[in-house]
């Protein structure tokens, strides 16, 4: 039986362009095709930042030495969050109904420097903060863990006394859904976008499955008398 819900946050709730991020780069010198290229250190440089390693000043340093040229602070924070566009309505208005029967929580693969842009995008769309929709919200680079780490889905299930079997782990990552499933959580792992439909599906068959057990409970009951 499903009590928890455990939610990504980018491509699930939050709207996400990389190319935005890619074009915004490019403008500041960090032609698409580096991009590429420098796939690995690049990525290196962004993983370090999701788990605490790196401190947002060492991030803008790491990012320099990859531009021919020396942008200021915020010109690297604009490319950096420039990825993050919004967080629909719909969505939004869905959390606050599945609230009403289940527990939420967040899990992000995020940074500080995301962390801030995107709680600033929720509260001037909504007038409130984003993390009010959770019952606890759980940050990569706050935990030090970073999806798919099993870490980071032990230390949720840890530190909020969660059963991985009652919990639901949604996801647009596959690789991500795996490790969750791992460990013995429910997972659903769908396309970036589709929440609504997909989770809407899911919790629809599971609540059919609980009816369809309760059922043959009471008729094995019914058949003792």
């Amino acid at each position: 039986m499903i009590e928890n819900i455990l939610f990504d946050l980018g491509g699930v709730l939050l709207t996400i362009d990389m190319q935005k991020t890619i074009e915004a780069f490019a403008l500041l010198g960090w032609k698409e095709t580096e991009w590429k290229e420098n796939s690995q250190s690049r990525r290196a440089v962004f993983e370090n930042l999701e788990t605490g390693t790196d401190s947002q000043y060492q991030f803008r340093e790491n990012i320099r030495k990859m531009l021919p040229g020396t942008p200021t602070d915020t010109e690297i924070d604009n490319a950096w969050n420039a990825m993050l566009i919004d967080f629909p309505a719909a969505i939004i208005d869905y959390l606050i109904k599945l609230k009403t029967e289940y527990t939420l929580y967040l899990l992000s693969n995020t940074n500080a420097l995301h962390l801030k842009h995107f709680r600033e995008i929720f509260f001037f769309a909504y007038g409130y903060q984003i993390d009010t929709l959770f019952h606890k919200t759980y940050y990569s680079h706050e935990i030090g863990f970073r999806k798919p780490n099993p870490g980071a889905f032990l230390k949720v299930l840890e530190d909020s006394s969660l059963i991985p079997g009652n919990t639901l782990f949604v996801d647009d990552l596959k690789v991500n859904t795996d490790a969750a499933e791992e460990i013995g959580m429910k997972v659903l792992n769908i396309e970036a976008g589709t929440l609504l439909q997909s989770l809407t599906g899911y919790l629809r068959k599971e609540t059919g499955r609980r009816g369809d057990e309760a059922t043959g409970r009471l008729g094995a009951c019914d058949s003792l008398h």
